[in-house]
């Protein structure tokens, strides 16, 4: 659509799953810029229109943004093309703050994340009754800060499900800080290299073994870690929303 930039989540990996709407707009898009270091080049075959491809893994944020700001100008269709959803670690904030200097508006099509995929693959439930209720997705802290009170150490002491993305390279560091924080040692974990794709690959263990696991697989990034009890439960409650004796407004007991 002229006058503005549609970002578009690109999902995980698999070309097919993305929704009907992101592949719609990257179909009729004139100008696609988008995340080469991640998203599969085979979903830019969608477009119809010879589109003007822009690799953002080799551009700053000024660069990028002149090229969108360009093509909306010339009345072009813009797509900003992410992976997984772009609303988790997609950095989209900054880029919709310097396209309203413009005056140019955003449309976000959301997509599939990467840990919707990766449990997926390990055909798991993020939550369990009486297992966990809660699903932290974080980071360890690298490069880019963390505000205080959420270090893995702080998070860990929910001992709830746990997400973590871009920690594969310091997995050492980050099982040290989950178990320190309260994790028992024996705590089911999982590693998804690439979720969705062909080359993907999980590795599975506790956080006492899962380090030297990965070591073993050679997975160095592109990986979520998935930590909880939700991945192999001792014992959990089948949920009530199904039960012949639970009454709900659409379904009465069945004494």
């Amino acid at each position: 659509m002229a006058g503005k930039v549609i970002i578009v989540g690109a999902g995980p990996g698999d070309p097919e799953l993305i929704t009907l709407k992101g592949k719609k707009a990257i179909e009729e898009a004139d100008i696609i810029v988008y995340a080469g270091s991640l998203v599969n080049k085979e979903i830019l075959k969608y477009n119809r229109k010879n589109a003007k491809i822009y690799n953002s893994a080799t551009m700053d944020l000024e660069e990028i943004v002149k090229v969108m700001v360009d093509g909306v100008e010339k009345g072009l269709k813009v797509v900003r093309l992410h992976t997984g959803d772009p609303s988790i670690y997609g950095a989209i904030k900054e880029q919709i703050d310097e396209l309203k200097k413009h005056n140019i508006e955003v449309e976000i099509i959301p997509g599939v994340t990467s840990l919707s995929a990766a449990a997926s693959s390990l055909k798991v439930e993020l939550t369990l009754p009486k297992v966990s209720q809660t699903v932290i997705i974080t980071r360890p802290e690298g490069r880019t800060p963390k505000p205080e009170g959420e270090s893995l150490k702080e998070l860990a002491r929910h001992r709830s499900t746990m997400a973590i993305f871009l920690g594969v390279g310091m997995i050492d560091k980050v099982v040290s800080e989950l178990i320190e924080g309260g994790y028992r040692k024996d705590t089911p974990v999982a590693v998804v290299y690439k979720a969705s794709w062909k080359d993907e690959k999980v590795v599975k263990g506790t956080l006492e073994d899962i380090a030297l696991k990965v070591k073993e697989a050679n997975i160095r990034k592109t990986a979520l870690i998935i930590v909880g009890d939700v991945l192999c439960p001792k014992e959990y409650e089948y949920s009530k929303l199904y039960n012949k004796n639970f009454e709900t407004e659409y379904r009465r007991k069945k004494v």
